[in-house]
């Protein structure tokens, strides 16, 4: 999801989101708690810096393919995980979330060429033992329904291995209109292939009557959904919002995936909290007999090396803000995975071959950055944004 213009992520807005932004300024207050559950995921905050601070990233992981299949040269395909290959087949959204990993992307779409080709590599021998899942994500897929239905469908017919589609996306929440027909098509049964949906729902004031509508009908269609949680300061941060969360998902045949701590992506601290704050959430959700234990969501840190979660010995040492994190990753294996991927410097490699990874903490909740500007004095401004 390109966005950013003079190293700085640009605010983006869609028509639904500006009209709920008025909605809630005016029927709790232009500065009310409620109002910066919605406005601090997508407002520009003054807060936000655009210089890169040591520890943080411009992009999250760097597990690009770039390869040629069939006289076809292949961009937007990443592969972090044995079983899985992510690609984008483009990275526009319908708004901008501040946080977003892929803020920081040059522009990109894939053609209905790429995506065959993509397909057919898929499905090749050298990868029918191992691949079985396929992420479509971006930006955001259901901006571009048709080239997701093409994409489908070619796999269906080229990659017989694949057993699952995932397909992430924002869209019922930021312009929930555009789960149409186009989007019923593209995500209808195909014999063989499982269909799912991940949504990303942060807090229950994104629950709007219209957000509801759109998640029925893409259940309608026969796709199990499931939703990440990015754990947010000043948004979901508290045991008590993160319960309702997760019962409202529930309520709404969603299943609970990953709660996420905050990438440390630019500009982006003030939304962070840290690992520890998360750990000591998750305990309360898991640990306290509230919240059945098929709503549960799993704790987890995007690193340079792929999702770890804290469990025990996983921590390994701390020095100021950063902390080093035992994985599970072997290295050789990546490598033969992904022959493009390069060892990041924030990794090191154990006796095992396996590799440990420091990740940049979130600031404390004390510290200055937290210091919450007023939103823009006049809600109307709003609606003029890009």
């Amino acid at each position: 999801m390109a966005g950013h213009s003079s190293g700085a992520f640009k605010e983006k807005l869609s028509p639904f989101l500006r009209e709920k932004l008025t909605f809630l300024s005016d029927r709790y207050g232009k500065n009310s708690e409620l109002l910066h559950k919605l406005a601090d995921q997508y407002m520009v905050d003054p807060r936000e810096t655009p210089e890169k601070e040591e520890g943080e990233r411009s992009r999250h992981y760097e597990a690009d393919l770039t390869f040629e299949h069939e006289g076809v040269q292949l961009k937007g395909i990443e592969r972090l995980y044995r079983r899985t290959f992510l690609v984008e087949p483009t990275n526009v959204c319908a708004a901008h979330c501040r946080y977003c990993i892929r803020g920081f992307y040059d522009p990109f779409n894939m053609t209905e060429q790429s995506l065959l080709a993509f397909a057919k590599f898929a499905g090749t021998p050298e990868n029918r033992d191992d691949i079985r899942e396929i992420l479509i994500t971006g930006g955001d897929p259901l901006m571009v329904p048709k080239r997701v239905n093409f994409l489908i469908d070619s796999l269906a017919k080229h990659a017989p291995n694949v057993d699952y589609i995932r397909i992430g996306t924002r869209v019922p929440l930021q312009e929930p209109t555009r789960v149409n027909a186009e989007v019923a098509n593209a995500l209808r049964q195909r014999p063989g292939l499982r269909i799912e949906v991940a949504s990303q729902i942060n807090h229950t004031v994104e629950l709007f009557d219209e957000t509801k509508d759109a998640i029925r009908k893409l259940q309608d269609l026969g796709v199990r959904m499931y939703n990440h949680i990015v754990l947010l300061r000043g948004v979901n941060d508290t045991k008590d919002e993160l319960l309702e969360l997760v019962d409202a998902c529930r309520s709404l045949w969603i299943e609970t995936h990953y709660l996420f701590h905050g990438v440390p992506m630019k500009g982006m601290a003030h939304l962070r909290t840290t690992v520890d704050e998360g750990i000591a959430l998750i305990t309360a959700i898991t640990n306290s007999g509230i919240v059945s234990g098929r709503a549960k969501p799993q704790f987890t840190m995007m690193t340079d090396v792929g999702k770890i979660t804290p469990y025990s010995g996983t921590i390994l040492k701390r020095d100021g803000q950063r902390i080093l994190l035992q994985s599970a990753y072997s290295y050789e294996e990546r490598k033969r995975w992904n022959p493009n991927w390069q060892l990041p410097d924030s990794v090191e490699i154990d006796a095992n071959g396996l590799m440990r990874v420091w990740y940049l903490d979130g600031p404390a909740k004390n510290q200055t950055v937290f210091a919450r500007a007023p939103l823009r004095a006049s809600l109307p401004v709003i609606k003029d944004a890009v």
